[in-house]
């Protein structure tokens, strides 16, 4: 906790100085890292890309992007918490931000108090589980019946420890009662690798990062975790027409600041996050990566994240994963 003093004692000395007024005035006057905590080339580095160069343009500063990858995002996380709450160090990352306060027993943070929410940019429809083409199974029926055929001999590859592409998984074994082997990386990039190189059998994974590799015949999707179905995969059913009605899984992207960075400072990056998502550009940017556009207030995210958490909590009691 003696972060969290620091940060507000910086913020209060600068609102001193200079007036939160005064310091929206003289923002941006350098470039803003952007830290993405996720290993270059995945899903997060589509998305970390159209954010860094749209915010950028709309701030009128040089947005440069920092990727930090390790520990399901923990590690490039904690920079951000640490860093001094000038508005000049930013984090963008997915959903883990809320499952690694579910998965893990003590983080270097507190992810609520460290951090001021700027905004929820966008969901998704699901992840899309995918497995190598020599897998012979083209549906969940076809999987499942092979998993318990081979219990423990089929695995899946996550982007990490307590990443919703792990915790889907383990969701999975427990309502369908298989054994899968869980083989986790440093994000959607290197996992990916592996099933194309066959050394792993399936992955769940963003429609911002597959599509690709779907069209291309490089995997095989099998089902889609959300509710409905995405329009960018209209042929891929979901879990809940698979016969697992309870199956209802969903990826979303976001945007913080380090805690106590000034309150118009916050605003006004809110404000042209939200500007830049409902450009027709954007939406049609996010409606080919199978993404619906959010722009939520710092206020709504920052009660969406309390409410992930409690959520992502659930589901880790539900499958039994201990702490780590």
């Amino acid at each position: 906790m003696r972060h969290v003093g620091r940060a507000r004692w910086l913020a209060c000395v600068a609102a001193l100085l200079w007036g939160d007024g005064l310091a929206a005035d003289r923002y941006p006057s350098r470039p803003i890292r952007l830290i993405a905590p996720f290993a270059s080339g995945g899903t997060l580095d589509v998305m970390v890309r159209l954010v860094a160069q749209k915010l950028g343009e709309g701030l009128g500063a040089n947005v440069v992007i920092d990727n930090r990858p390790g520990a399901n995002g923990i590690i490039g996380t904690e920079l951000v918490a640490r860093a001094t709450p000038d508005g000049y160090t930013a984090l963008f990352t997915t959903g883990s931000f809320t499952s690694n306060v579910a998965v893990y027993r003590k983080l270097p943070y507190d992810a609520q108090r460290d951090f001021a929410p700027v905004s929820q940019v966008a969901r998704s429809y699901g992840l899309i589980l995918v497995v190598h083409p020599d897998v012979p199974a083209r549906s969940v029926k076809e999987l499942i019946t092979l998993a318990k055929a081979q219990p423990g001999k089929l695995s899946f590859a996550s982007s990490g420890v307590g990443n919703l592409t792990h915790l889907t998984g383990e969701y999975l074994k427990v309502v369908a009662g298989i054994d899968l082997a869980h083989v986790p990386y440093k994000g959607s990039a290197p996992a990916m690798n592996d099933v194309l190189g066959k050394r792993v059998d399936m992955t769940f994974v963003s429609t911002v990062f597959v599509q690709p590799f779907i069209k291309a015949g490089r995997v095989q999707p099998i089902a889609l975790t959300g509710a409905t179905r995405t329009p960018v995969l209209p042929d891929v059913p979901t879990f809940k027409e698979s016969g697992y009605p309870d199956f209802d899984l969903t990826g979303w992207y976001g945007l913080w600041f380090t805690g106590g960075t000034p309150r118009q400072i916050v605003q006004r990056t809110h404000a042209e996050a939200a500007k830049f998502i409902t450009t027709a550009d954007a939406k049609k940017r996010l409606d080919e990566l199978g993404l619906v556009a959010v722009g939520s207030t710092p206020e709504e995210f920052s009660r969406f994240i309390a409410e992930d958490i409690a959520l992502n909590k659930s589901i880790v009691a539900r499958v039994g994963l201990p702490q780590q």
